[in-house]
């Protein structure tokens, strides 16, 4: 099977400008596009995270919650690398925001960290050795 790379992940909003202002101002994503679509009453907005992680957030009326606790079957979080993470805690930290404390994966040995988005999606930001995506 030829794939190549994830292409983008999909994430519905219950709180369209609340989320929109989420990844841009504390993840630094980019717009791609932003649509509204009045049949559906709904938003469409592509993202570029850095690293050029593609995100498409959906705003949709009354959706119902993300069922979290206890964890439901399906996609459990997004993860996302980054070589140097006391700085991209620090950067979320400045930005208002409380990512859980540093913990170690024990199988791996690197370090981790979790944030919720507005909508309660885990964000789970990874620590990886420079190189190790290459």
């Amino acid at each position: 099977m030829p794939l190549s790379r994830v292409h983008h992940v999909a994430l519905i909003t219950a709180d369209y400008a609340r989320a929109r202002r989420f990844y841009l101002e504390v993840m630094d994503a980019e717009i791609l596009h932003e649509t509204w679509r009045a049949e559906r009453h709904s938003h469409k907005l592509d993202l570029r995270l850095p690293g050029g992680i593609q995100i498409e957030l959906f705003s949709f009326p009354s959706p119902p919650p993300r069922p979290s606790y206890p964890e439901a079957c399906g996609l459990r979080h997004l993860a996302l690398a980054t070589p140097d993470l006391e700085t991209c805690v620090a950067l979320l930290e400045s930005r208002g925001e409380r990512p859980e404390p540093i913990r170690l994966d024990e199988i791996t040995g690197a370090r981790f960290t979790f944030l919720a988005d507005p909508d309660g999606t885990p964000i789970e930001f990874y620590e990886e050795a420079a190189g190790a995506s290459e």
